[in-house]
């Protein structure tokens, strides 16, 4: 019998051969890890190795982190490097994300945007469901940038940054922020990293000029999960098994205090 005929009709596929197909683990490690009760489909803790789900609805996670079982779906991480604008056509024929996306078969967009002048990490996929999600206005994914700016910063204005003040948009308030090692900045200017949640336009750049210390530099290191690493500006990669899975459980709404992704269309982000 082959393996469609042992997981076909309307029972749907079996757990441990979608996770396997997944690239989780072996069958037979599976059906371990379905005994030992580290597995749920939707929520909820499955023990029986007959278990079977749908790929394409069913939620699957293991030890908390949920699995990608839809293989078309495609993510990418990019450095975007300065002087390219966050859209897949530029209706201004400015340099856009379309050079970086040829070498993918799918139809990728980004998640979020950041403005042309800043640079960093850029998620693209062509998981719309995903990217709708995480555009909820309940949602903040924590990010983290470093910040190049005009001045010496002083431990009272990080304090501010942390404390919070008025913008005309509303209060506003870093979730965390330090002084970097001054000399990487140059003479008459420091580095500054800040890490927040927030969506608002261009926040980070009128955070630092309304304490009295515009950006010349701004580069954005962490999204959720993701970290950029040691990748080159202009330079893409897919996400690993892990980071697609830490992607994924965010976008459930598994730590929504450190969730929420913007797209087109929905919150937008320009930093």
């Amino acid at each position: 019998m082959t393996d469609a005929e042992k997981d076909g009709g309307a029972g749907g596929v079996r757990l441990q051969k979608a996770l396997a197909n997944a690239g989780v683990a072996s069958r037979r490690v599976v059906e371990q890890y379905i005994v030992e009760g580290r597995i749920r489909v939707n929520g909820s803790t499955v023990t029986e190795l007959g278990t079977r789900i749908d790929p394409e609805s069913d939620l699957v996670d293991v030890d908390g982190t949920a699995v990608q079982l839809d293989v078309s779906k495609r993510y990418v991480m990019l450095n975007k490097p300065t002087g390219v604008v966050s859209s897949m056509k530029d209706e201004r024929g400015r340099p856009d994300l379309r050079r970086f996306t040829k070498e993918y078969d799918e139809r990728l967009y980004n998640v979020g945007r950041l403005d042309a002048e800043t640079s960093g990490l850029l998620v693209l996929t062509n998981d719309g469901e995903l990217a709708h999600v995480l555009a909820h206005p309940s949602f903040g994914v924590t990010k983290v940038y470093i910040a190049k700016v005009h001045g010496i910063v002083t431990p009272q204005t990080i304090a501010k940054l942390t404390r919070g003040f008025d913008l005309e948009d509303g209060f506003i308030q870093a979730d965390k922020a330090r002084l970097l090692d001054t000399s990487r900045a140059g003479q008459g200017s420091s580095m500054v990293e800040l890490t927040l949640h927030s969506g608002r336009n261009r926040i980070v750049r009128r955070m630092m000029a309304a304490v009295g210390h515009p950006v010349d530099e701004l580069v954005r290191r962490q999204f959720g999960p993701l970290h950029l690493g040691t990748l080159p500006a202009g330079q893409s990669r897919e996400l690993t098994k892990i980071e697609r899975g830490a992607l994924l459980t965010l976008s459930r709404g598994e730590s929504p205090a450190d969730a929420g992704l913007e797209r087109d269309g929905g919150m937008q982000e320009n930093q």
